[in-house]
């Protein structure tokens, strides 16, 4: 059974910075692909960035430059590292993963694991 679990949402202001963690095993961290995904209220599940089992990555255009995708096999854990952070940003924030290699990495249906979601609010 795979498990993910997020932690390290919360609200910030505009221009501030957060940390998002996946915790799961070591076998998924190092074996599968992994991506971040958000889900605004009334808005489809968007993909945010994804990472390949040798650490490939990938980020969707809006978050460009500004966070970071990683893993760290050792703590079994994902990480989403974002920096000036914008209202627009405010989402629920998913952490998911697959044991097929994705063709997009940001398609949501690409993904069969998912985690319960943290959720991110930043003020103006």
């Amino acid at each position: 059974q795979v498990q993910l679990v997020e932690s390290g949402g919360g609200s910030v202001q505009a221009g501030g910075s957060l940390t998002l963690s996946c915790a799961a095993s070591s076998y998924i961290i190092s074996s599968y692909y992994m991506g971040w995904f958000r889900q605004a209220p009334g808005k489809e599940r968007e993909g945010v960035a994804t990472i390949g089992q040798y650490a490939g990555t990938k980020y969707a255009d809006s978050v460009k430059g500004r966070f970071t995708i990683s893993k760290d096999n050792a703590k079994s854990t994902l990480y989403l590292q974002m920096n000036s952070l914008k209202p627009e940003d405010t989402a629920m924030y998913y952490c998911a993963a697959t044991n097929f290699r994705p063709r997009n990495g940001l398609a949501s249906y690409e993904y069969n694991y998912w985690g319960q979601g943290t959720q991110v609010t930043v003020s103006s």
